[in-house]
Parts: C-alpha cells; sequence; structure tokens
C-alpha cells in the first residue's frame, strides 16, 4: 500500500510509505539541491520528521550555492550554519554536488574529520556508508571529469570524479542506497514513463550505470534541477549468489529546492536493509536498462571457518566430518559486501585494495612512544580470494605493496627513523580471504637481528620447516601454500618491489632511499599443522606483549576502535595516495 501525504505546500509529496512494515529506525526521507535556501528547508524537515519520526535524512544534490556566485546572504548562512545557529532536527548526511563548497565548510571538515555542525556530516566524494540503523549508502558525488583518462580523483572537494572513482566503489558490491549527482546512461530504455514535455534527460553517464549493475542497489537517487523523474522499478539478472531472487532497484531524481516547476524536492520511503529481495516482482517492472557487465570470479577452493579480522587465530585441523560451503562475500569478515563489517575500522580505500585498523590490536595507544594509537593495520585486496595469487588481476598486489611503501614512509615521518614495520601473511588455498597485517617494530629490534631470529627460533621450537630469504612476488611461482614475512628498517639499500611480470615474479631494483628490507618464506604443508596465530604469536613475545596475543582478549569498545582509526587517519592522511591530488 502507498500512501501521499498531503501537507498544506503543494510542491511537498512525500511517497512510498507503508505504515505496516515501516519501522522508525527505518523510515528515512530525501531530499533534492537545496543550493543554500537551508532555512526554509530545515524547518520544513522539523514539521515533517515531527509528524514522522525518520531515521535519516539525506541530501541527494548541492546543499550549498554555488561559492562562485553566492550572495552575501548565503556567506551568512552558512556562518550561522557553522555557528550552530540550525536546527538540524535529525542525522542529515549530503554529498558533492554539481558545485564545490564554501571554503568555510571545508575549513570545518578538516577540523571535524566529516561533521559540519551537529547532526549534519559530509559522505564525502567518493564514500562507502552504514548508518547506525544498519543502512549501507555509496555515494558518488560530482560530475565525470573528462580531463582524467584513469586513476582516481585527487582533490575530495571539487565536484568532479573518474571512472577510476566509480570502479572502485564497485568493491562495495551491494548498497541500500546508491547516491550519485548525475543519472546512470540508458536508464530510461525501456521506460514509459515520459520526462516532462519541456525538459530533456539530465546528465549521464556510462560509470554510473555500470556502478549500479555492479551495486544492484535498492534505491538509487540522484537529482536533476527543474523537475521529478521516478522510472518504474528493474529487476537485475538472476546470479550465484541469488540463483532464485532478482534484486530490484528503484530509481528516482529530485527535483531542486528553487524549481521554478514547484516539481518534487522531497521524497519520503521505509527501508529495512537486512530484507531479501521480494520473491514476487512489483508490478510494472522491467527488465535492466543497463547492459549486461561480465566480471570474472576468481576460483575460490573449499575454506575453513573464518573470524573477524582473525585468520591468525585460528588453527588447522584436519576433520572427518563434511566441509562446510565457504562463506560467500557477503558472510566473509573482510569483503565491504559483508553487512556486519566493521566499516568504522576502515581507513582508506583505493581501487583494488583498503586498509583497516586491527580489531584487537596487538599494540595499545602506548606501545610507541612517537605514536598515540596502535598502528596494527590490516591490508585486505577488495577482491573475495584466499590467495594473492587466485587473483587475476596483478595490479592488486601492486596496489597492496604501494599502501606498505606509504606506511613505511609515515613511519620514517611520525618516529624520526626510530620505528621499522613487520609485515606477514599466511596464504593457504584453503583460506578464506587473504590479507597482509602491519605492525611497527623498534628500529633496534630490527637492526640487532632480534625480528629475523625470533621468527626463526619459534619456527625451530614448533619443529616447523626452515625459513628461506626469497622474493616470490604474488606467490603465483609457489607450488603450495607458504607463511611469508617482509622485515623493514628505513636507511641503507633495500631491493624494492617493482611491478609483476607475467609469471607473478617482481624484480629487485635496489633503492637505496627506501630502507633495508628482508622477505623470509616459511613453506606450508599437510605434514604438519601450522598455528595460524604464529605471525601474532612471535611479534607479542618479541614486544613483551604475550598477555594480548590472541585478538579475543584484546577487546575494545566501539568508541575507542573509532579513536584509533580516526587518530591513524589523520597522521596517515598525508602518505595517502588514494587522497593525492
Amino acid at each position: 500500500m502507498h500512501l501521499i501525504l498531503t501537507y498544506p505546500v503543494p510542491s511537498i509529496l512525500c511517497e512510498n510509505l507503508n505504515p505496516r512494515t515501516s519501522r522508525i529506525d527505518l523510515f528515512s526521507v530525501i531530499i533534492g539541491a537545496i543550493a543554500g535556501q537551508l532555512s526554509p528547508v530545515f524547518e520544513k524537515l522539523s514539521k515533517l520528521h515531527a509528524k514522522n519520526s525518520f531515521s535519516l535524512a539525506i541530501v541527494a544534490g548541492d546543499l550549498f550555492a554555488n561559492p562562485e556566485i553566492a550572495s552575501p546572504e548565503n556567506d551568512e548562512t552558512v556562518s550561522s550554519l557553522l555557528a550552530g545557529r540550525f536546527m538540524i532536527p535529525l542525522p542529515t548526511y549530503f554529498t558533492i554536488g554539481n558545485h564545490a563548497l564554501p571554503q568555510k565548510v571545508i575549513d570545518r571538515l578538516e577540523e571535524a574529520t566529516g561533521e559540519v555542525c551537529p547532526n549534519l556530516y559530509f559522505l564525502g566524494k567518493r564514500s562507502i556508508t552504514k548508518t547506525s540503523e544498519g543502512i549501507r549508502i555509496v555515494n558518488l558525488g560530482g560530475l565525470l571529469d573528462p580531463s582524467v583518462t584513469a586513476g582516481l580523483s585527487k582533490e575530495k572537494y571539487l565536484p568532479f570524479h573518474t571512472e577510476g572513482d566509480a570502479k572502485s566503489l564497485h568493491g562495495a558490491n551491494t548498497a541500500d542506497i546508491l547516491l550519485t549527482s548525475t543519472w546512470p546512461s540508458s536508464i530510461r530504455t525501456g521506460s514509459s514513463i515520459p520526462l516532462p514535455e519541456e525538459y530533456e534527460d539530465a546528465t549521464s553517464e556510462q560509470c554510473v550505470a555500470g556502478l549500479c549493475t555492479a551495486l544492484k542497489p535498492r534505491y538509487h537517487f540522484s537529482t536533476s534541477p527543474n523537475f521529478f523523474y521516478e522510472r518504474e522499478p528493474f529487476f537485475h539478472p538472476l546470479t550465484e549468489d541469488h540463483p532464485d531472487t532478482r534484486p530490484i532497484t528503484r530509481f528516482i531524481s529530485l527535483a531542486s529546492t528553487s524549481s521554478s516547476s514547484k516539481a518534487k524536492y522531497l521524497y519520503a520511503f521505509s527501508l529495512n536493509p537486512s530484507a531479501s529481495p521480494p520473491s514476487e516482482l512489483p508490478a510494472g517492472s522491467t527488465a535492466s536498462p543497463f547492459r549486461p557487465v561480465t566480471k570474472k570470479r576468481p576460483y575460490v577452493p573449499e575454506q575453513h571457518t573464518h573470524s573477524p579480522y582473525s585468520s591468525s587465530t585460528l588453527q588447522h585441523r584436519p576433520s572427518k566430518r563434511a566441509r562446510q560451503p565457504p562463506p560467500t562475500p557477503s558472510e566473509c569478515f573482510f569483503c565491504l559486501s559483508n553487512p556486519s563489517l566493521a566499516t568504522h575500522l576502515i581507513i582508506s580505500i583505493a581501487t583494488d585494495t583498503y586498509l583497516t585498523t586491527a580489531k584487537g590490536p596487538l599494540s595499545t595507544p602506548s606501545t610507541y612512544p612517537s605514536l598515540p594509537f596502535p598502528a596494527h593495520i590490516l591490508l585486505i585486496p577488495l577482491t573475495h580470494a584466499p590467495t594473492l595469487a587466485a587473483i587475476p588481476d596483478a595490479a592488486t598486489y601492486d596496489e597492496m605493496q604501494r599502501y606498505r611503501s606509504a606506511l613505511h614512509t609515515m613511519l620514517v615521518t611520525k618516529s624520526g627513523g626510530e620505528l621499522g614495520a613487520v609485515t606477514w601473511e599466511v596464504s593457504r588455498a584453503s583460506g578464506i580471504h587473504i590479507h597482509w597485517q602491519f605492525l611497527p617494530v623498534s628500529i633496534g629490534l630490527i637492526t640487532k637481528g632480534l625480528v629475523e631470529a625470533a621468527f626463526k627460533v619459534e619456527a625451530e621450537n614448533e619443529k616447523y620447516p626452515l625459513f628461506k630469504v626469497r622474493q616470490i612476488g604474488n606467490g603465483r611461482g609457489e607450488k603450495g601454500d607458504y607463511f611469508r614475512v617482509w622485515i623493514w628498517r628505513p636507511g641503507g639499500e633495500t631491493r624494492a618491489h617493482q611491478p609483476e611480470d607475467e609469471e607473478g615474479h617482481g624484480s629487485d631494483k635496489l633503492d637505496t632511499s627506501a630502507g633495508t628490507e628482508i622477505s623470509l618464506v616459511l613453506p606450508l604443508s599437510a605434514n604438519f599443522r601450522f598455528d595460524l596465530q604464529f605471525g601474532r604469536r612471535v611479534m607479542a613475545k618479541l614486544l613483551g606483549l604475550e598477555k594480548r596475543a590472541n585478538w579475543r582478549d584484546c577487546g575494545q569498545i566501539e568508541a575507542e576502535e573509532v579513536a584509533d582509526a580516526e587518530a591513524f587517519k589523520k597522521a596517515f592522511r598525508e602518505f595517502d595516495f588514494s587522497m593525492e591530488d
């Protein structure tokens, strides 16, 4: 059942409400471009919120007036907002629209990491956000920058994005809400709903169509300056993950609040993020208007049970019982498509890889005098695969190494050259989702050979095979499973990573500026049980943190996790290549 809320103001209609199924925490409202008219819009929002108890609001277009033509009144409105003189009645999110943000707002965002004022939050230009109600929002703001043919946009407050920005968001895998400043190309293909007679299609982009196809959002919201448009719901092709149901997307474009035609600029809707796709297609729905996009899926062998951020905490135990099917990406605790993913731990997302702080970190904010945060970091490919060799694109390994290099540079700068780093990897065909763990360590422990000795002695104590000094690239040339550890210190000579050749091996070009590094490889086999805690356990003994060897014993409340992630994010910002100009 769909109700129309008829309020005295004829230009505002709220549709798609179902009082029998909507829940207070899932009843939301989206607004078209406000363009600086904050006072009347927030007043109207307050009145609607008092009657409907929305869980959140989203501004789909420009929240502020175009800075290039902004009036003194617009500037005063921004100042009043930043001074807290506006009452924003509920959590409200906004993004980059077709214009840049005012400089005052940018300055505030740089200070407050995303919060402009109470209840007003910046989604960013390219982002994946999970609200406290569990609603997953994927956002791509701005217009396509024709001058950039590859890579990610580097200025986070200008109203332009690249095809690389859109591609990087494919790693989210799913979305409840997709928010874009432009329409997806071909969105009206197969539709019988016309545009208003005097208007033509809004600006559209093929990369936005590809993003919608990849994520299959429940709602895709965009904007059109002078008219409102709602397409018929469309269904996506069947997939391996959902062989019996077809995900449904509703595309809706909101008008501007200043629309001369008084077109609809506010849309309220109910959403249950945990609900499965409907078993029956909605009346009037059509097939997807987009061309099918084939995506290679890496082969994932049988795998063992997985715990969040903790592949180093499980043991390989032979079992005569039938193996359970491997977790799907929506069940994997390292996949962005998992609705239970602790997104507040994420500190950076690039094209093929992302970084998070570790859950239950080994180190603490007091472990390193020069670092006011634990700095126990995970480097995780976006692709769901058990080994790097199972990921077809060698660019993933190259990008992980680029992240590792950026982390090294940060340590040199922040510690004055007093910290090195250890990075370890467990590569098993029966694994779940390959990742690296990164941990700083005193340069004295490295130069005295204590780190290398600790790994070799612990392996000998466990009667494991001997470590060998080897460069194996992404492991494609390896015949079996392995444990690898890199031990790096600043200064001296190092055999720096070079891009992969066709066989997956990087070259060993000497680099006298990057530091000194050794790569130790331990072959794994079915002839012995390998403790997946091995890397963490060695480092715990080395750092005098034996009581923290198990991540489960190092739990933090979410506020502590958020504080550590934000502190690291702030320190890493100048070294984060995903945010470069």
